[in-house]
């Protein structure tokens, strides 16, 4: 795997508390989402910004949401 790519085994308790913190300092760090469907479909052009800001409006008032609404302005 090259740069940009984590190998995260969350076989155990442990190491899924590992991945668990991992991602979230990344997602906070970075102020992106790691794996997020919406945002995969729209950045490749599956859906378009008006069906990303239909999909985002139930999650509005949550950091999810925005986080959707965000990638539209």
């Amino acid at each position: 795997m090259g740069r940009g790519y984590a190998w995260l085994d969350a076989g155990t308790h442990e190491g899924l508390m590992e991945a668990a913190t991992f991602i979230a300092t990344l997602q906070k760090r970075q102020g992106l989402m790691v794996a997020c469907p919406e945002e995969i479909a729209y950045a490749q052009g599956w859906i378009s910004a008006a069906d990303l800001e239909k999909l985002a409006q139930p999650y509005k008032n949550t950091g999810y949401g925005q986080y959707l609404l965000r990638l539209l302005g």
